[in-house]
């Protein structure tokens, strides 16, 4: 557990298409907390890449679409730095979540009280921010969650720090939008000790949401999702049915 007040952290922001709101991320994120600023354009069509790089972020194309390829992209990169990070955060590029709350996340994993955090938008959203369709499906993968492990979630928010060790040992796969829940389903079936905090949320800066943005788009969302939790339930099932097989035999 990190005890260190002044830890080696980095910062991933994947993004899809949000030219529009590169100058005003590149103000809002307090840069003295970060060593790197990693922005991993995720095959966009626009400028998002060349302005990113005009703020100074260390940017890495990832051309295969889907929010966790491209955070896993990354973490490979992260994996051939030295020394590796200590604390490792997420941030949206659309601004919805204010990066300088980034700062209250990190300070418990920072002190050791915490392996992970997650930015939780239920109480402090904005009017409007969340629609009725993702505050169900953010309410149903956490209860879901907490019938798989025990662990209660209060929300699937994309904002959150995680201790770098931590990080790897989860040996995350997906590469879809359900790359958040299985970040919180595997961290809640190891008993890790995770907290959430309270942020506030509002309207995205500027452009679309690829989720929020349709119904199409909300609907694939939520599908992934469950199917994810789905997914690593049946996953444990099988891990314990084997390990019953292998003592009995």
């Amino acid at each position: 557990m990190i005890k260190d007040s002044k830890p080696i952290i980095d910062l991933i922001i994947p993004a899809f298409n949000e030219q529009q709101n590169m100058a005003a991320l590149g103000c809002a994120i307090p840069r003295e907390h970060f060593r790197h600023i990693i922005l991993v354009d995720n095959n966009s069509t626009d400028q998002t890449a060349d302005l990113a790089r005009q703020q100074g972020f260390v940017v890495l194309t990832e051309l295969q679409r889907g929010y966790g390829a491209a955070c896993l992209k990354g973490i490979c990169w992260l994996k051939l730095q030295c020394p590796p990070p200590e604390i490792v955060a997420f941030l949206d590029a659309d601004l919805s979540d204010d990066p300088d709350q980034l700062r209250a996340l990190a300070t418990p994993v920072a002190r050791g009280e915490a392996v992970m955090v997650i930015g939780s938008r239920k109480r402090k959203a904005q009017p409007g921010s969340l629609t009725f369709t993702q505050r169900f499906g953010n309410r149903l993968a956490c209860f879901l969650i907490w019938i798989c492990t025990g662990k209660r979630f209060s929300d699937l928010g994309p904002m959150r720090v995680i201790d770098w060790q931590t990080l790897l040992d989860l040996e995350m796969r997906d590469t879809t939008w359900g790359w958040t829940v299985e970040m919180q389903y595997k961290a809640a079936k190891q008993k890790l000790a995770c907290i959430d905090i309270d942020v506030p949320y509002r309207q995205r800066h500027a452009g679309s949401s690829k989720i929020s943005g349709s119904i199409k788009g909300s609907l694939k969302a939520g599908y992934k999702i469950l199917a994810t939790i789905f997914c690593l339930w049946c996953g444990d099932r099988i891990s314990k049915w084997r390990g019953k097989k292998l003592t009995t035999s």
